[in-house]
């Protein structure tokens, strides 16, 4: 039971100006008057560490939302990630240092551009649940008592009280679950309508820069070529119009500089919903959307690349292929046949950043060097057996290889932004230059075989972490994973998910299916929350998709794999 805020006020005041430690004594949960609940999950060491774990449990009574706001699944998420925005903006008024280190500080895991389920905003049960972190004063070591209790009992409770209905309804709660609604609702509709995309009709696609995910103020709108255009009935914006990508194998083409890689880069990020004003809430993607690239010197465990790459010398097993350094080609081979094995069914490629002899062979290298002394079969010659044998499509950005021209069922050009349907006369262009390239699949493609984790891959010493460092890095012990090319982690939250996933695969120690366990974890946390990963409060973390976390397994270097049917 929470013990009433006069004691918590209390205990502040006998606390004064005693070392940072004795904060430890309120390491408890107590109840205001109108029965809203502050729990201090966990008490900071001293000023400068790891800020102060807080809960908030409000009862909805208080706040008297419509309960249409949450009565799906997807208003719901939509509506916690609102709310956590909106508590983000009130509180940090008052976060500012007052004291040493994090003192007097405030920090509310909010997101950036894309809508994601998230552990620190959550309606269950008739009450709202918010978890955020605040630094505890102090001044050097010494505790600041009236400080701590004009955060608490001031600042804290004028936020909560900016959560009420009559206050938050001024923010425009309905539009923001509207937007997350029908972008769901077209997700769900896109394989039915034989798309794999949409990217609506005055879309704001180019981002202020590599760094700002903001929309660029000025930039193109999008506007679909007639010929591709399609349309959606949705749930609250009516019928929405755009370029819609088909099935089959999609090729985006133009000069440098004219948007081909802003395009993919959306469609890249289309598997999340995005905030109103992003410029990109309706652009969508299916959710079995995978971007791969080439990756020098990543890690690679028991992968069958023989797909793409056979007869490697000294007799390498490319059936059950390993490397501590894979070079360009072999790396997006295994990235794709990662992807292929969590059952991807779009995947991305830009030919700015993935190995040209992966991409191609054309006909004159093909004389100079016979396929007796090249291993690789060239992506274009599987790209429409991915297709028509595993029902997986591509879109590809190609600016050099025209060879691609062949096998491509839809060809769209960027020219200052602006999108075109060539693919009449990208087919009339092949037949009338035809490349005399010879195909090169020495098998037909055939099943991804699913690999097996081993409980090995998880050993580490007692007291070593798991955790991550921003959205670049995850620390597994000793070891550091370089998630920095897994480009579909769009926040750092997903990283600290990751990391509470490898604590729980650490304790399974029993062989497990990688595609089984990643897909039941991915559902898991919908269905039973993030709590049930961790086995305790979850702060600061965001839902996953297994493709993720695959890709964080993958580039772990302690990882062990066999080959299921050797189970």
């Amino acid at each position: 039971m929470p013990k009433p805020i006069s004691q918590l006020l209390s205990k502040l005041r006998k606390i004064n100006n005693r070392g940072y430690k004795a904060y430890r004594e309120i390491e408890d949960s107590f109840s205001f008057e109108n029965k809203v609940i502050i729990d201090f999950v966990h008490i900071q060491g001293d000023p400068f560490a790891s800020p102060t774990k807080v809960r908030l449990i409000i009862p909805l009574s208080l706040l008297g939302y419509p309960s249409y706001l949450y009565s799906s699944f997807s208003r719901k998420y939509a509506f916690e990630d609102f709310i956590l925005r909106v508590f983000d903006s009130v509180l940090s008024r008052f976060s500012r240092r007052r004291g040493t280190g994090n003192s007097g500080l405030y920090f509310v895991d909010s997101g950036n551009q894309e809508v994601i389920p998230r552990s620190d905003c959550s309606i269950k049960e008739n009450i709202l649940e918010i978890r955020f972190c605040m630094g505890l004063p102090a001044r050097g070591r010494a505790i600041l008592s009236n400080i701590a209790e004009t955060m608490i009992i001031n600042e804290i409770p004028y936020s909560v009280g900016a959560m009420k209905w009559e206050k938050l309804k001024n923010f425009n709660p309905d539009r923001f679950v509207k937007v997350v609604e029908d972008f769901e609702y077209i997700q769900a509709n896109l394989k039915e309508r034989g798309l794999v995309a949409f990217i609506a009709n005055e879309s704001l696609l180019p981002r202020r820069s590599g760094v700002d995910d903001r929309p660029l103020n000025k930039g193109v709108r999008f506007y679909s070529p007639p010929s591709l255009e399609v349309a959606f009935e949705t749930p609250n914006h009516g019928i929405i119009k755009g370029m819609g990508v088909p099935q089959g194998i999609t090729l985006i083409v133009g000069g440098g500089f004219h948007g081909k890689s802003t395009l993919l880069k959306a469609i890249e990020r289309g598997v999340y919903p995005h905030i109103p004003g992003d410029g990109r809430e309706f652009v969508v993607s299916l959710k079995e959307t995978v971007k791969v690239r080439s990756e020098d010197g990543r890690y690679v465990e028991g992968v069958d690349i023989s797909p793409f790459i056979h007869n490697l010398p000294m007799g390498i097993d490319v059936e059950f292929f390993s490397t501590e350094n894979a070079s360009g080609s072999t790396s997006i081979a295994a990235s794709i046949v990662e992807a292929l094995e969590m059952k991807a069914k779009l995947l991305l490629i830009d030919e700015d950043t993935t190995a040209t002899n992966f991409l191609i062979r054309d006909a004159r290298i093909q004389r100079l060097i016979s396929k007796d002394f090249e291993p690789i079969t060239p992506f274009i010659d599987r790209v429409r057996e991915l297709y028509s044998v595993l029902d997986v499509s591509t879109v590809m950005v190609i600016g050099g290889s025209g060879d691609y021209l062949d096998v491509a069922d839809t060809v769209i050009a960027l020219k200052e932004y602006r999108a075109e349907d060539v693919t009449k006369l990208a087919k009339a262009i092949a037949s009338e230059l035809p490349t005399q390239r010879l195909k090169e699949t020495p098998f037909m493609l055939k099943d991804i075989k699913k690999r097996v984790i081993l409980p090995e891959s998880f050993e580490m010493r007692k007291k070593q972490k798991v955790k991550s460092k921003g959205i670049r890095e995850i620390i597994f012990g000793d070891e550091v994973i370089d998630v920095s090319f897994v480009e579909q982690l769009v926040d750092d939250s997903q990283c600290r998910m990751i990391a509470e996933i490898l604590k729980f695969l650490k304790k399974q120690k029993r062989k497990i299916p990688m595609f089984d366990i990643l897909k039941e974890l991915e559902e898991k946390v919908i269905k039973e929350g993030f709590d049930s990963i961790s086995g305790s409060f979850s702060f600061g973390v965001a839902w996953v998709r297994r493709f993720e976390m695959a890709s964080a397994l993958n580039r772990m270097r302690s990882l062990k794999v066999e080959r299921l049917s050797e189970v």
